[in-house]
């Protein structure tokens, strides 16, 4: 993995919109605002990085990043890899891409640009959000949940919030929680063209909300199909900037 595209979300439209990415280049990074940024008068800038019409390079993760990973040695670090069902030996891509970099300070999140396999089989891992909203009765849905089990993307079309919301439901067509909604517009666009098969990679009972539930939704898309083909995905960069 060596892309990862960072989505903001407007704080008076609650809606995602994805505003720069970051590419591994060998022993470097680089980061580049995309066509996203301009779609919001309410959106500026990233960390230090003040202008949208450059590249910036650094040969450390940037600090807009790496502040968003758990320290190595925080007690609860063997803890946070498990939830994730990772190991000592993921990288820091991984590690932000599958955390999804939340913070509880901020309305930035990250996702990475999935690649298909030898198969042609694209497999992205997100966790469910919305949980604090389940019933009693959904949260014991929830709670019985084991890796493996089928789950299905179903829209909410009712959601006065987010007009392409995806509810997670269990094979029992209770509710568990919700798509991600920076995923829920790439997702909706996958679901009309291939069917997409959602199931539960982990269940963290002793975990905070947002690393309560991991999903694993595995598709492969037909051919000419360009999951990060869209506008706001592509690079406003013109010239190099060193970092």
């Amino acid at each position: 993995m060596n892309t990862l595209y960072i989505a903001w979300q407007d704080p008076q439209t609650r809606r995602w919109h994805t505003v720069g990415r970051l590419d591994r280049e060998g022993e470097r990074y680089r980061f580049g605002y995309t066509h996203g940024a301009l779609s919001s008068p309410r959106f500026t800038y990233l960390g230090r990085m003040m202008d949208r019409a450059q590249l910036y390079y650094s040969e450390a993760l940037f600090p807009l990043l790496a502040n968003r990973l758990l320290g190595e040695k925080r007690p609860e670090y063997p803890d946070y890899l498990s939830w994730m069902g990772l190991d000592q030996t993921t990288d820091e891509l991984e590690l932000l891409a599958r955390s999804g970099g939340r913070r509880g300070t901020d309305q930035i999140c990250v996702y990475p640009e999935i690649e298909p396999d030898t198969d042609g089989r694209m497999t992205l891992y997100f966790f469910a959000h919305g949980l604090r909203y389940l019933t009693p009765v959904e949260q014991e849905a929830l709670a019985k949940l084991q890796p493996g089990d089928s789950l299905q993307l179903t829209p909410d079309e009712d959601n006065a919030h987010d007009r392409y919301a995806l509810l997670l439901e269990s094979g029992q067509a209770v509710r568990v929680g919700y798509c991600p909604r920076h995923l829920n517009q790439g997702l909706r666009r996958v679901q009309q063209q291939v069917p997409i098969r959602l199931e539960v990679e982990k269940i963290n009972l002793d975990a905070p909300l947002q690393f309560r539930l991991l999903c694993k939704a595995v598709f492969s898309l037909p051919e000419g199909f360009g999951l990060y083909a869209t506008d706001e995905h592509q690079l406003l960069a013109k010239q190099p900037m060193a970092a």
